[in-house]
């Protein structure tokens, strides 16, 4: 069905003299607005005080949106790389901001279920469906610099708990009523809504045939692993190389996560024998840091990819991640520096490893339908986010049940992390380019085209 009037793709083909720049602050209003999920455990406690919540369930919100954002990335992909970037980010928008306001009448009305459902399910369309909504109009203004484009927007989804962390910590203060939290959500979804919609205002797709003027296509073929060719998103599934990346992301998200979601009890437990533990202010510090380094690693890495090949990068990631976690496990709690700055190096790289993979994909399947494919293969980050905790957290609860304390709580969950990291490496290696089988004929993609 097309879409009409000022969603259609056709309103927002950009006019001659055109600047490409605008079109990463566009993703960036939409990645910064749905980073905030990151951000969610600002409200758990709150959430748990006044409505009475255990963990468990105060976490329902977030662990929902993020199977969500999965999902809706999967299935909604093939109608983003249709409908055009505007319709996708303002559905994004729509669904986000419904979220919050969803979820700030549950807890005026002591609704707990209307705040999974607003935020984790509504919320979490929004969330999949803004994630990959600038992914392919990105590479087709950047197809000089894709890792650099992608990295810029995605850093934004790593960042946006930076932002909104301190802002909804000051917001509900320091004993928040029930009322107080409902107004934290109306203000975020109306907030959100305003700052979203300037992506949707702003963004604009290439003209027919426009490409930068000191680029050829006949370049970028001469490079390992990339093809001119175009693989729809029906045939990418098909293919060895789509399941091997899929591998790739999973392990490489599960052993960041690993780190990620137990982050400031892991290295408490760590130096709490020792002469100089770490105090709550200090593994908050810990946190913000390994933030800041899954946002920085975003933009790095995934613009060093355009230089260095992407085979290359994640070979960077997988294999040096692994190493790293092999000097935490045998070093333990002997040096505090050590173990902070390979934690924040395995961040960089999970962080990395999202931004460069749509650069990956763009260069084994072409643009064609690069956000449908994209969306997809996130399903790999909905199984990693349930794999990296559970064995994290199981290990850690087993061992602490046998009486174990420190380093010796988390030495297993690493070498399996270790394993992890060097099947994904393997997986890596065994990329190759697609073959022609899979190419879709030249004569049946008009030009400019993203899918049918």
């Amino acid at each position: 069905m097309a879409v009409p009037g000022f969603l259609a793709r056709a309103r927002i083909v950009a006019p001659p003299g055109w600047t490409r720049w605008l079109v990463p602050p566009a993703a960036l209003s939409i990645h910064l607005s749905i980073g905030q999920a990151y951000a969610w455990s600002v409200f758990k406690t709150p959430l748990e005080k006044t409505l009475h919540l255990s963990g468990t369930e105060s976490g329902l919100p977030f662990q929902l949106g993020i199977v969500m954002l999965g999902l809706s990335a999967a299935f909604g992909g093939t109608l983003v790389e249709k409908n055009g970037p505007r319709w996708a980010m303002a559905v994004a928008t729509v669904c986000f901001s419904a979220g919050f306001l969803i979820s700030a009448l549950g807890v005026a009305t002591g609704q707990f279920w209307l705040v999974v459902a607003g935020y984790g399910g509504i919320g979490g369309i929004g969330l999949g469906i803004g994630y990959i909504s600038p992914v392919s109009t990105l590479m087709k203004w950047f197809p000089d610099r894709p890792g650099m484009a992608t990295g810029i927007a995605i850093m934004g989804f790593g960042g946006g708990a930076l932002v909104a962390s301190p802002w909804s910590s000051a917001m509900l203060g320091d004993h928040p009523e029930t009322s107080d939290i409902a107004v934290a959500f109306l203000i975020h979804g109306l907030v959100y809504a305003v700052f979203m919609g300037l992506g949707v205002l702003l963004v604009r797709v290439p003209a027919d045939g426009w490409r930068p003027a000191v680029w050829s296509p006949e370049a970028d073929a001469a490079k390992p692993l990339v093809s001119t060719a175009s693989v729809s998103a029906a045939n990418a599934i098909k293919t060895p190389q789509f399941w091997l990346l899929w591998i790739v992301l999973c392990l490489n998200v599960t052993a960041g996560i690993g780190i990620l979601e137990k982050a400031a009890p892991m290295i408490t437990d760590f130096f709490k024998d020792t002469s100089a533990p770490v105090g709550t202010a200090a593994a908050a510090g810990f946190v913000a840091m390994l933030s800041l380094t899954n946002m920085l690693g975003r933009f790095v890495w995934s613009w060093l990819s355009d230089m260095a090949g992407r085979k290359n990068i994640y070979r960077f990631y997988l294999g040096v991640g692994a190493l790293l976690y092999l000097v935490i496990a045998l070093t333990t709690n002997s040096s505090k520096l050590l173990f902070v700055l390979c934690a924040m190096l395995i961040l960089s790289f999970y962080g990395g490893g999202f931004s460069t993979l749509p650069a990956y994909l763009k260069d084994l399947f072409g643009t064609y339908q690069v956000g449908a494919i994209h969306g997809r293969l996130l399903t790999a980050w909905s199984v990693a986010g349930v794999l990296g905790p559970l064995i994290v957290d199981g290990i850690a609860d087993s061992e602490k049940a046998a009486g174990k304390t420190g380093p010796d709580l988390y030495s297993t969950s690493f070498y399996i992390m270790i394993g992890l990291l060097v099947v994904g490496f393997v997986a890596n290696e065994l990329v190759r380019p697609v073959k022609a089988r899979y190419h879709e004929p030249v004569q049946e993609i008009p030009v400019g085209s993203e899918a049918r």
